[in-house]
This record gives structure tokens, sequence and C-alpha cells, in this order.
């Protein structure tokens, strides 16, 4: 007889990649990156448990975004105080925290829940071509 194998906390191996987005699409970016958070690359991915890698992203300022999105889109931000939401288009966020496009995007992609949460925590995004995460020997992602 044959047995399943379920994935245990003590299995789970993380890795680090690093993406450069220049140039590259926002939206096909944002689900590539989502798909290595998760943990779906892996032989040993387990919806449940999170299996995902570290990613560092770099040059996130250049990124490319298509159509009319960067006057159109817009990112809100609610203080709970009575006139406190705040409305900033996707070019004026690209110039000021290019972080927060790509961050935002990415966790569309994810679970919105406390497993979600933990994986977000694992995406390391950086404006310039610069990073301080040398020591994780981290390597291009496929």
């Amino acid at each position: 007889m044959e047995k399943t194998y379920v994935t245990k906390a003590g299995d789970i191996k993380h890795d680090w990649f690093v993406v450069n987005a220049d140039g590259e699409n926002l939206g096909r970016l944002a689900a590539k990156i989502a798909a290595v958070l998760r943990g779906k690359h892996k032989v040993i991915f387990t919806p449940w448990l999170d299996t995902g890698d570290f990613v560092i992203v770099v040059n996130a300022e250049k990124v490319a975004v298509t159509g009319n999105k960067l006057d159109e889109k817009i990112y809100y931000s609610i203080s709970g105080y009575p006139g406190g939401m705040r409305q900033v288009s996707m070019r004026k966020q690209l110039t000021v925290h290019p972080d927060r496009v790509l961050r935002s995007a990415v966790w569309g992609m994810l679970p919105h829940n406390k497993l979600g949460r933990a994986m977000l925590k694992k995406l390391k995004v950086y404006a310039g071509p610069e990073h301080p995460h040398k020591a994780q020997k981290p390597v291009a992602l496929p």
C-alpha cells in the first residue's frame, strides 16, 4: 500500500531569489513573484503551509505599466478619521514610493489571511539596483 506524502514544517527550506524589475510588466512580474512566495514552484507545495522562498526585487522604480494606468489607477489609504482618505495616482506613487506599487500588486495575488501576511514578509522590494541581502547569496529567478 502506498502512502500519501504530507509536507511537514521541518521539511521546508527557504531559498533566496533576486529579480530585476527593469522593463518588466507589473502584473506578470507580480504573478511570478506571488507563485514563488507561495511555493507553487516546489514539489513539496502544500496550500496550508508556508513553503515559499524569499524574493528580492531590485529596480522597482523602472517597472513597466501598460495602458493609461499611470494616471487612471488610484491607490487609497484611510486613516480612520473623518476626511482621512488619501488618494495617490500610480504615477506619483512610482516616483515617491515605488516599492509600494509592486508590494500592492503582489498582495492582491496572495491569500488574504495570516498565511498570506507571512508570505508577504518574505518579499523585499528596493527602488534602486542595490540590496543589503548579499550574505544570503540570492540567485536569479528563472
